[in-house]
């Protein structure tokens, strides 16, 4: 074997001497030459917001046959420039995961095991509730003065919800007449 023929096999010079910014050949072997991105299936794109905090990290869901079949960070984003926390790239999980529930489970006060609820009745005992909580904790004033508000419950909003989103949720509490109203959004 001689010297060229030994340093010909290098990696490092084949690269120089082919492909010197490792952008072609160099950079590719014959197992990834092959490989095609998951997302070229996809029938659209639909910009997204990651879920998980208040940055608000841009998302790409790519969809086929109404499926969600990939999330990837989306690079015209200024917030997050296409990258994503561990988190925001297990994203797909949310909707495709095998422990995703597609029903209401409720736990009774003092109970042991989950039931399944239909959504209808679930809704209603959260309106029941709140209308109950309203109507138990209402003061008309306090102190003497006019009040007209309760204490009974509070909103709370997500990271994700924006300024339209927690604008109409602290229309519906501040009618309810709850004054114990935060969100955390930044987007």
């Amino acid at each position: 074997m001689g010297v060229r023929t030994w340093i010909g096999g290098w990696p490092a010079y084949r690269q120089l001497a082919a492909d010197p910014f490792g952008r072609g050949a160099a950079a590719k072997s014959k197992a990834t030459s092959s490989l095609a991105p998951r997302t070229r299936t996809a029938d659209k794109v639909v910009k997204s917001v990651c879920p998980y905090c208040a940055v608000g990290c841009g998302q790409n869901v790519y969809v086929k046959d109404e499926k969600v079949i990939q999330i990837e960070g989306d690079p015209d984003s200024p917030i997050s420039r296409g990258r994503l926390c561990p988190k925001g790239s297990a994203s797909l999980q949310l909707t495709t995961g095998g422990a995703r529930r597609y029903e209401v489970l409720y736990r009774r006060p003092h109970g042991t095991e989950w039931e399944v609820l239909p959504l209808e009745t679930a809704m209603d005992m959260i309106a029941d509730r709140v209308l109950a909580t309203r109507r138990d904790s209402w003061q008309w004033e306090v102190d003497g003065k006019r009040t007209r508000r309760t204490l009974g419950f509070a909103s709370l909003g997500g990271a994700t919800l924006d300024n339209e989103e927690n604008y109409l949720i602290k229309k519906l509490f501040t009618a309810l007449g709850a004054i114990q109203i935060e969100n955390q959004a930044r987007i």
